[in-house]
């Protein structure tokens, strides 16, 4: 009887040992999955978190690499630049524009991302629309509400003054004496990648964006992220 009782317990012990096992794999599986679509099921604050990071990371890289400064030699203001604008502009607006907006505008945007891309091709009218997106883009977003924000944005965080006229006016005063340069420089970039943003999917585009971002950011830290003293400095 006794031989009975101990066959009994250790069988009842190897099945629950199995049972616990299964479920720390199947819950280590779930968390695993959760991350794993935490940008398709919520895109907005995913995009919202790279472009705040993603944008300040550029800088960041750009001081330490391409300008040569310690970590203790960092200009916290001038990347604070990079942070206001990411988090506000690059991860806010830009989404309310390109997302929320163009689906008003371009009615066939959400039908045509779910194509593939085989059959992307033959959608004339989706075709059409993605094309409006990209004239859209470098032609009305980028040189007249993205740049003019971006330097009104660096008066703000530099504070040489504490009247709003005055960020926009110097901000606008600045861009004017580097348009060329900075248009001709945006359309080599952003006129060949938005054509391959697009088309993709509706919760990759502004990853992808983000992702060509780093880059421009980095030219753009390099390029413009100097604050320039004041005399009273």
């Amino acid at each position: 009887m006794a031989m009975s009782r101990l066959s009994i317990n250790s069988f009842s012990k190897s099945i629950v040992k199995p049972k616990n096992a299964t479920s720390v794999r199947s819950s280590s599986s779930s968390t695993g999955s959760t991350i794993a679509s935490f940008p398709k099921t919520h895109p907005f604050a995913f995009q919202l978190m790279v472009a705040t990071s993603k944008t300040s990371a550029a800088d960041m890289l750009v001081q330490v690499v391409a300008e040569r400064k310690s970590f203790n030699e960092i200009d916290w203001k001038r990347n604070g630049i990079f942070v206001v604008f990411g988090f506000a502009y690059l991860g806010g607006f830009q989404w309310w524009l390109m997302v929320t907006k163009y689906r008003q505008w371009f009615p066939t945007m959400d039908r045509f991302a779910k194509l593939s891309f085989a059959n992307k091709l033959k959608d004339t009218a989706g075709l059409i629309d993605a094309a409006k997106m990209v004239v859209f883009d470098v032609v009305v977003h980028l040189p007249m509400i993205y740049f003019p924000t971006y330097y009104t944005v660096k008066e703000f965080v530099s504070m040489n003054s504490y009247n709003p006229l005055d960020w926009v006016k110097d901000g606008c005063t600045k861009y004017s004496e580097n348009m060329k340069e900075d248009l001709t420089a945006m359309i080599k970039l952003w006129g060949p990648s938005d054509c391959v943003q697009f088309v993709l999917p509706l919760h990759i585009r502004m990853p992808f964006r983000h992702l060509v971002s780093f880059f421009w950011t980095s030219y753009v830290s390099f390029t413009r992220g100097a604050i320039e003293k004041t005399d009273e400095e």
